[in-house]
């Protein structure tokens, strides 16, 4: 069962509006408040080893990137977090670079009823988050571009719809 986080105790990372020189949102950002949770400290939680309270997690407003695949934290997250390093992997960003960084994890996303497991890359220039594909779809989530937020599937409001095959 997902309970929903106790907001008042959370460490908050969020952005101010973006705006465009036009005065309203810039068009196509899509921003949303998410919670990230040690994996870790939940497994250590649920084994009686460590209290709820100590469980390690905060909130942050990412931006939702369909073009990014994976969860894209920044150095002060992994170590708030303490994520231990998987491996490094070397990626190809969006300029057609390719660099290498750490991924880390496993890091719990929570959005509203919704949870989802995965592990993150860590850029330690990036200042914001990045929610990507692979995640977004974990979720079983969706862009509303007309509203320019993300939202449940409208399809499957009670609880994730995953395909197996």
């Amino acid at each position: 069962m997902l309970v929903p986080a106790d907001r008042n105790r959370l460490q908050r990372k969020v952005h101010s509006e973006v705006d465009s020189p036009t005065g309203g949102k810039q068009m196509g950002l899509v921003y949303a408040e998410i919670e990230l949770v040690s994996v870790d400290d939940i497994v250590l939680h649920r084994r009686g080893f460590l209290l709820e309270d100590k469980i390690k997690r905060m909130l942050v407003n990412a931006l939702v990137d369909t073009g990014a695949y994976m969860l894209i934290i920044n150095g002060q997250i992994k170590r708030q977090l303490d994520l231990p390093v998987i491996e490094r992997q070397v990626f190809r960003m969006a300029d057609e670079s390719e660099r290498e960084a750490e991924v880390v994890g496993p890091v719990e996303i929570r959005f509203e009823n919704r949870r989802a497991t995965v592990d993150a890359v860590v850029l330690d220039e990036e200042n914001e988050v990045l929610l990507g594909s692979i995640p977004l779809e974990d979720l079983d989530v969706l862009v509303d571009p007309k509203q320019q937020r993300l939202i449940v599937n409208p399809e499957s409001p009670e609880m994730a719809m995953k395909y197996l095959k």
